[in-house]
């Protein structure tokens, strides 16, 4: 289909088959552009069925954290998946999952000496969420069952997960079917409420930590969950280190547990194996994670756990959680793989390095950009924020749905670019920008090349339609 529109993509649209697009048909709605078909991934870089290449500036859903197409990861695959694909836990153990839980605990360190292997992230935090609960009961605090989370956060898309996510978009939808819980407000740096600072709002919201846990009843109140680096829902915010020591101060002293979302940030990407490591005094009590754990060559997460917490549970009859694929020896043989990439190359520290010269190379871009407002992030976690008006920080119409826009401009200039709009921008427009671990300093400036011809034609589209303010 084309367009009279210059800066429009000539793509097939959603719903022009009969079948709707497969899973596109589901996903967008029809009458939407449908993406490039992807053919082959090499590094960084992606090609669609015509051969065109688009440099991978977000690791797809920031999962590709060693780059596609790892021969190493692919060869264990080739040599587990002749041997076993599946087997289930309870009756068979893995030399693969014993393999890949110690050298996860190895690298995560003290505190973290279990690790509970699932499909992804949302049911990472759903097995978090019940181990804290069974947790509370078997140590006779049946009480505690209230999880409270940020507003706005997000923490998956199952049901369980969905309860504890601040999206009040997506809870409209689906609220009538979970049982929501109580949320309190996220330490946004960018915009801050009248007559605070970034440092004084932070405090704020852990005092409304506290308040939330003194009107509810701390005797309820199993769990607080937060992504210690922002993920999608609030565009790579970093928070300070006295912001998550009083989070711990304020927990430990009402007797509630820590849990850390780092499906985003951990494995590596913010330039610690988790993202915990960068605070001292603030080691949250369970760790999430996922992404860059398998790095997109399976489906994979994960749930670290201390002794304390595994062995009440154990010695009451064991963890009432499990699905299918839990644990299975053809994931963990992968994952314990990429793992072993993370390592081998060192990408802990290169995402340090890289992340340093990636933030300077993205200031750059923000001082010539009349549409980049804010430029955060820790290591190759990164984000960049939208704007109308940058001396106001106002963001464009929500309408307008500017990420999604950047996006379609990138893939014209050989960018691919992921947007995850939570709560309809309704806390500002981020666009994620979290290449693989494996970039090189030659890709990130090919990286800002591309970026910035796909932005300067968003705030050309944002000029032509009026929508600067």
């Amino acid at each position: 289909m084309t367009s009279s529109n210059s800066n429009a993509i000539d793509l097939p649209r959603i719903g022009d088959s009969p079948k709707g697009g497969s899973v596109l048909g589901f996903y967008a709605p029809k009458g939407a552009a449908r993406p490039p078909r992807v053919a082959r991934g090499e590094g960084i870089f992606l090609w669609d069925e015509s051969g065109k290449r688009y440099l991978d500036a977000t690791a797809g859903a920031v999962v590709a954290n060693i780059g596609h197409g790892n021969p190493r990861v692919l060869a264990a695959m080739a040599e587990q998946a002749s041997k076993v694909t599946f087997a289930y836990p309870r009756f068979f153990e893995s030399v693969h999952n014993i393999a890949l839980a110690d050298r996860v605990c190895e690298l995560a360190g003290d505190g973290f000496d279990r690790a509970f292997f699932v499909s992804g992230g949302s049911e990472a935090n759903e097995a978090a969420i019940k181990l804290a609960r069974q947790y509370a009961v078997v140590t006779g605090q049946g009480s505690r069952s209230k999880v409270i989370s940020r507003d706005p956060s997000y923490h998956g898309s199952t049901l369980g997960a969905l309860a504890v996510t601040g999206d009040a978009n997506t809870l409209d939808l689906y609220g009538p079917m979970v049982r929501a819980m109580p949320k309190v407000p996220a330490p946004l740096s960018y915009r801050v409420p009248d007559g605070h600072t970034v440092e004084s709002h932070e405090q704020a919201c852990a005092d409304a930590l506290e308040q939330t846990i003194l009107r509810e009843g701390p005797e309820t109140v199993l769990a607080f969950i937060l992504e210690p680096i922002g993920g999608l829902s609030t565009g790579a915010v970093v928070s300070s280190a006295a912001y998550f020591r009083r989070v711990r101060e304020i927990c430990d002293r009402h007797g509630v547990l820590v849990i850390f979302d780092e499906i985003m940030s951990g494995a590596g990407r913010t330039g610690a194996f988790l993202a915990a490591h960068h605070w001292e005094g603030a080691r949250p009590d369970l760790v999430t994670l996922a992404k860059g754990l398998a790095a997109g060559y399976t489906p994979l997460g994960c749930l670290l756990a201390p002794n304390r917490m595994v062995d009440a549970v154990a010695g009451a009859g064991g963890f009432v959680h499990g699905h299918t694929y839990f644990t299975n020896p053809l994931s963990c043989a992968v994952a314990r793989a990429v793992v072993d990439e993370v390592v081998r190359q060192d990408l802990v520290m290169r995402a340090q390095d890289m992340g340093e010269l990636l933030m300077a190379r993205l200031r750059d871009i923000a001082s010539r950009s009349p549409i980049v407002g804010d430029v955060r992030g820790k290591g190759l976690l990164t984000a960049i924020e939208i704007v109308s008006d940058k001396g106001k920080r106002s963001q464009l119409p929500v309408a307008f749905n500017a990420p999604a826009r950047l996006t379609e401009h990138g893939l014209k200039h050989g960018i691919a670019l992921y947007n995850r709009r939570a709560n309809l921008g309704a806390f500002g427009d981020f666009q994620m920008i979290t290449p693989p671990l494996t970039i090189t300093e030659a890709e990130i400036d090919q990286l800002a090349e591309l970026l910035e011809k796909s932005l300067a034609d968003l705030a050309d589209e944002v000029a032509r339609k009026g929508l600067a303010r």
